[in-house]
């Protein structure tokens, strides 16, 4: 993940190059929806500088007959909602959908690097969700949200469903390239299996500097084991994953699928096979993201092919 970040902030620097040193426009009545370098640089913007903005989310609006549910967005580790969602917020918005988001698992280490969260222990950020989720549902009288969450956000949301309460309140859970069953980080985290007493010592100094989720997301976690003991699912929500053949930090990538009769697993190069997008770049890539509207409408689309342009970055 740390890989991944740096990978992102080259990608970050060379989109800047392109588009030129300036603040994303805020919100307008339009609701632009940037994709590509725009959406990287805006991500970029948010995480450093406004990490709760939210386009065309968090207004206090009321779901309509057309969408009962209120999507909730859950954002990635090393993310926050203004950086996770400047493409995936006005989308929805524009569909007709009412959108909300919050931060959650801050820790001594978010404030280091810009305003990053969804470091701190799962459990507690499943509490924060569950919190988030009843507030929504308390603001807009409806019975129950839709999730759509990336890498740890596509994750974490099982626990809360299993353990907190959760199946009730949600209808579709989404997840893109979520840390589902762990993740070997192309291998490192069992190289540091073979040696003894590295793990611990590897896991204590992660926790120390206050990013225990990261060790939580290995294969073979006390976390990960805990969460899909008896199953992947639980009976009531519709689950939903999105993968890319080109995840580079869940690895391998079929790690992100879950088991279940009440499940869809999509691997998105299926769709679009020159679609190069890896795991950062699910948030900002097109084809992803059609599929998102189509499993978040009230009768999906079974045989659903997205359009193939407007790819995300192979970070």
């Amino acid at each position: 993940m740390l890989k991944s970040r740096a990978l992102l902030l080259a990608a970050i620097a060379a989109a800047v190059t392109v588009v030129g040193i300036v603040a994303p426009a805020g919100a307008s009545a339009s609701l632009y929806v940037p994709y590509e370098a725009e959406a990287l640089v805006e991500g970029a913007w948010n995480e450093t500088w406004d990490p709760t903005a939210l386009s065309g989310g968090n207004n206090g609006c009321k779901p309509s007959a057309a969408h009962p549910y209120p999507v909730v967005l859950v954002h990635a580790t090393f993310a926050d909602e203004g950086s996770n969602w400047v493409t995936l917020a006005p989308l929805l918005a524009n569909a007709g959908y009412c959108v909300y988001g919050f931060n959650y698992g801050e820790t001594i280490l978010s404030g280091l690097f810009g305003n990053v969260d969804g470091l701190g222990h799962i459990t507690q950020s499943a509490e924060e969700l569950k919190t988030f989720v009843n507030k929504v549902l308390s603001q807009t009288k409806a019975s129950q949200v839709d999730l759509v969450g990336h890498s740890q956000g596509g994750m974490m949301p099982n626990y809360y469903l299993k353990y907190l309460g959760g199946a009730s309140k949600v209808n579709t859970f989404i997840g893109l390239a979520p840390s589902n069953h762990g993740t070997t980080l192309d291998g490192i985290t069992k190289l540091i299996e073979n040696f003894p007493f590295a793990t611990l010592v590897a896991n204590t100094f992660i926790e120390a500097i206050g990013a225990p989720s990261l060790a939580e997301q290995e294969v073979g976690s006390a976390f990960e084991k805990k969460t899909f003991e008896g199953g992947d699912t639980v009976a009531g929500p519709r689950y939903v994953v999105i993968e890319t053949t080109h995840d580079e930090v869940v690895t391998p990538y079929t790690n992100a699928f879950l088991s279940g009769p009440n499940v869809t697993n999509i691997t998105i190069q299926n769709q679009c096979p020159k679609d190069p997008v890896a795991h950062i770049g699910m948030f900002e890539d097109s084809p992803v993201l059609q599929n998102v509207l189509n499993q978040l409408s009230a009768s999906p689309n079974q045989s659903f092919t997205a359009t193939c342009s407007k790819y995300g970055a192979g970070i």
